[in-house]
C-alpha cells in the first residue's frame, strides 16, 4: 500500500475496529483494516451480547473489592488471578483500589454515561445503516438475588441508575417467575431492566458491520503488525513477514494487545487481561425469555439464535498463559444448579482476551508522540456496546471536528 496522507489504517478487526472502519467509510476516507486473526474472530466473536447501554457502574464500584478477598479463596470463582501473576498485576490493582474511591466513581460513571448516551442511537443507527438491524433483541434483561441482603446490597447502584435516567423494576413472587419460568427457589428477588438490549450473535453482527464498510469501500489485510513508527509523512506499520505500510493516519483498536503499539509511541498505558469464559449449548437446551444476570456469581445466560451462551468471570493471567476451562465448567455447573431443566450437554467452549483499564473508561485520544496516531480501545466488557460510539468519536478527531461528547475521561494520557 502506498500511504497517502488521507490513508487510515486499523490496527485490529474485533467489533471496535469495524465499526471504525465502517463510520470513517461512510466520511469518505480511504481505510486499511488488519488484523491477524480475522474479522471479528477474537473475543468478538465469543461475548455475552449484550448492548448493555445501561451498564455505567465501574467495576470498582460494584462491591468487587469488598468480594475479593473470598473469590480468590476459590481458584474457579467469578474472579480470579493467577498466583504467579500478581507481582506483575500489582500496579493495576492499585490504580483498580483508587478507582473505588467515591469521587472516582462519580467521575466514571458520569462519563460512561455519556458514552452510553451516545452509544445507544450510534450502534443502533449503525446497524439500521447496514441492514442488520433485524439482529437486535429487545428482550430486557433479568439481574437475580439469592437474599434480600444481596439485593440491598445492590440498590445504591441502581439509585445510581435512576439517576442517570435508567429505567428498571425490581420483581419477586410471581412477577419474577413469569419474568423467567423455570428458575431455582433460591433466587428471591430480580431486576427487570426493559432497555437491555441482546444481539442474535456477535459474530454475526461483526461480519454484518464489516460487510457494510466492505461495500463503502473499507479493504481488510490478514497481517501480524510487530512495530509503528512516527514518519516525516505520518506512520510507517511494520509486518511481521518484513513489509512496511505507510499511512498518514493509524488508529489502533487491537483490544488486550493495544498497549504494546501504544508503547512504541511512549503511552505507558495500564491495560490488562480479562480473560473471560464460555460455553454456547444448543437453542433448545433452556427457554430462555431474555438475559439472565447472575452479578453475584460473575456471570450471564444469554439467548443467540446459534445457542445458549453461559458465561463471563474474571480472570487476571495476561496473554500468555494457557486457558484453564475448568472455569467454563464450573459456569455450567452453576447454572444448572440455578435452572434445574438446563440440558448443558453438546456445548462448545471458549476464551477470549477482554482489554481492561483500571476505570472502566477506554482510551480514546492521540498518541503522546503523534497527532497522526489515535487510540481506541480498552472497552473491557463494553466493546459490542460502545464500538459505534467510539467510532463516530474517532472520525470527528479525524476530520476536525468537535467531539459529540467531552472526552477528557478517556485521555490516553490520564494515567
Amino acid at each position: 500500500m502506498d500511504g497517502r496522507k488521507d490513508d487510515i489504517v486499523i490496527i485490529g478487526a474485533g467489533i471496535v475496529g469495524t465499526a471504525i472502519a465502517a463510520i470513517l467509510s461512510e466520511g469518505g476516507h480511504k481505510v486499511l483494516v488488519i488484523d491477524r486473526q480475522g474479522i471479528c474472530e477474537g473475543t468478538s466473536s465469543g461475548n455475552a451480547g449484550a448492548l448493555a447501554f445501561s451498564d455505567i457502574l465501574p467495576m470498582a464500584s460494584k462491591g468487587v473489592l469488598a468480594k475479593v478477598p473470598r473469590w480468590l479463596r476459590d481458584p474457579l470463582g467469578p474472579f480470579t488471578i493467577r498466583p504467579g501473576y500478581l507481582p506483575k498485576l500489582a500496579p493495576w490493582l492499585y490504580r483498580f483500589w483508587r478507582a473505588s474511591r467515591p469521587a472516582a466513581q462519580i467521575h466514571t460513571i458520569e462519563a460512561q454515561g455519556a458514552m452510553m448516551r451516545l452509544a445507544e442511537p450510534e450502534m443502533l443507527g449503525l446497524m439500521e445503516r447496514a441492514g442488520i438491524r433485524h439482529m437486535v433483541r429487545e428482550d430486557g434483561s433479568l439481574e437475580l438475588y439469592e437474599s434480600e441482603e444481596e439485593l440491598n446490597s445492590a440498590l445504591p447502584g441502581w439509585t445510581a441508575r435512576k439517576k442517570a435516567g435508567i429505567a428498571f423494576e425490581h420483581l419477586r413472587g410471581d412477577d419474577l417467575a413469569e419474568c423467567q419460568p423455570g428458575l431455582a427457589r433460591r433466587f428471591v428477588a430480580g431486576t427487570f431492566v426493559p432497555g437491555w438490549k441482546t444481539v442474535s450473535d456477535p459474530l454475526h453482527v461483526g461480519k454484518g458491520l464489516w460487510a457494510y464498510a466492505e461495500r463503502l469501500g473499507a479493504r481488510y489485510r490478514q497481517a501480524e503488525v510487530v512495530t509503528v513508527t512516527s514518519t516525516a509523512e505520518g506512520v510507517a506499520i511494520g509486518l511481521a513477514n518484513g513489509e512496511t505500510i505507510n499511512t498518514g493516519k493509524l488508529v489502533i483498536a487491537g483490544g488486550a494487545w493495544s498497549h504494546r503499539l501504544a508503547k512504541q509511541f511512549g503511552d505507558g498505558i495500564p491495560l490488562e487481561t480479562e480473560r473471560g469464559y464460555n460455553t454456547t449449548l444448543p437453542k433448545d437446551a433452556f427457554t430462555l425469555k431474555r438475559q439472565l444476570i447472575f452479578s453475584g456469581h460473575g456471570f450471564v445466560v444469554t439467548p443467540l439464535e446459534t445457542g445458549l451462551r453461559i458465561g463471563g468471570a474474571v480472570e487476571l493471567g495476561g496473554l500468555d498463559l494457557p486457558p484453564n476451562y475448568a472455569r467454563s465448567e464450573a459456569m455450567l455447573t452453576k447454572a444448572k444448579l440455578f435452572m434445574p431443566g438446563l440440558e448443558t450437554a453438546g456445548g462448545r467452549q471458549w476464551m477470549g482476551y477482554r482489554p481492561s483499564l483500571p476505570d472502566s473508561l477506554p482510551v480514546i485520544g492521540y498518541a503522546r508522540a503523534s497527532k497522526n496516531v489515535l487510540y481506541a480501545f480498552g472497552h473491557g466488557h463494553l466493546g459490542l456496546t460502545q464500538a459505534a460510539a467510539t467510532g463516530r468519536l474517532i472520525s470527528e478527531l479525524i476530520d476536525g471536528r468537535t467531539p459529540s461528547i467531552a472526552i477528557e475521561a478517556f485521555h490516553p494520557q490520564r494515567f
